[in-house]
């Protein structure tokens, strides 16, 4: 199982959020069906939806990122609930680009910069809110550091990484955020940088690591205390009834002209890929 936690520094002006994210993105990579730069975008993506979404404490609430960048992935979307628990989709799985000069995923280049990060926060009543901010590099990560301190005028450091091995299954996933509370010391932010560059990449830590340890070394100095742990994992809260309330809502004759042509209706759930097949029976007390 897959595994979030918080910390905060003894002085209560640096907190961190933390994630490890290997299983459910392996999951989203078989149902899927992703090519490894494409899985790299996505894991990155849920792991950091993942931290938003479970900082969300109102039963019900839920987040929904999406990302489109102009470039061939198309677009991403991804969707937390207030524990942390994620479902994904991306437009184009089959996405094959070259490596960068330095031999990683150019993820950049899938996603592409030219376009925009969208977050929505639905509370579970009310109107979702929604932010939108243009994006940086199309690495998610720089993105989603940009993004807090526009939205959120909050500092925000935001480490994200997808180790893809070369069966292309995941080897390591996840990713941090660290952020300076009011108040805080400027210095403090010069602290948190210079520990953020000497810890190395994400996926090197988890590789070789537990998450609180990844969490220790990167808050170094700071006497950070764990304050919050959860298990996370790959959640569709996909049902038939849902599909079939969603599939009414088409009204009666589109349903009956499809039922004529086909005999049946199929919806696939494009988060986890799951057929719905719906017949003429499905419909008589709806």
């Amino acid at each position: 199982m897959d595994e979030l936690i918080r910390g905060l520094s003894s002085d209560g002006f640096v907190k961190i959020s933390a994630v490890n994210t290997r299983n459910l993105t392996e999951k989203a990579r078989n149902i899927h069906m992703m090519l490894p730069v494409v899985t790299a975008a996505i894991g990155r993506t849920m792991a950091v939806t993942s931290i938003i979404g479970n900082s969300m404490k109102e039963n019900g609430s839920s987040i929904t990122v999406r990302i489109n960048g102009g470039g061939p992935v198309g677009t991403i979307m991804v969707v937390s609930d207030n524990f942390g628990n994620v479902r994904s989709y991306v437009q184009n799985p089959a996405v094959d680009l070259p490596l960068r000069e330095d031999g990683k995923l150019n993820v950049g280049a899938a996603v592409g910069n030219d376009g925009t990060l969208t977050v929505i926060r639905d509370f579970g009543f009310g109107e979702p809110y929604t932010t939108t901010t243009q994006l940086v590099s199309g690495e998610i990560a720089e993105d989603f550091a940009q993004f807090f301190v526009e939205s959120e005028q909050v500092p925000t450091a935001c480490a994200l990484g997808v180790l893809v091995d070369r069966d292309q299954s995941v080897l390591a996933a996840g990713g941090y955020v660290v952020q300076l509370l009011p108040g805080a010391p400027e210095e403090l932010a010069i602290a948190v940088e210079e520990n953020v560059h000497k810890s190395g990449s994400v996926t090197s830590m988890l590789s070789v690591g537990t998450l609180e340890e990844m969490v220790y070394r990167v808050m170094d100095g700071f006497n950070v205390k764990i304050v919050e742990k959860n298990s996370i994992e790959y959640k569709c809260y996909c049902s038939r009834q849902r599909v079939l309330d969603a599939v009414v809502g088409i009204g009666k004759a589109e349903i009956n002209k499809i039922l004529d042509e086909d005999k049946k209706i199929e919806v696939k759930c494009r988060f986890c890929d799951k057929v719905y097949t719906f017949t003429k029976n499905d419909f008589v007390e709806n």
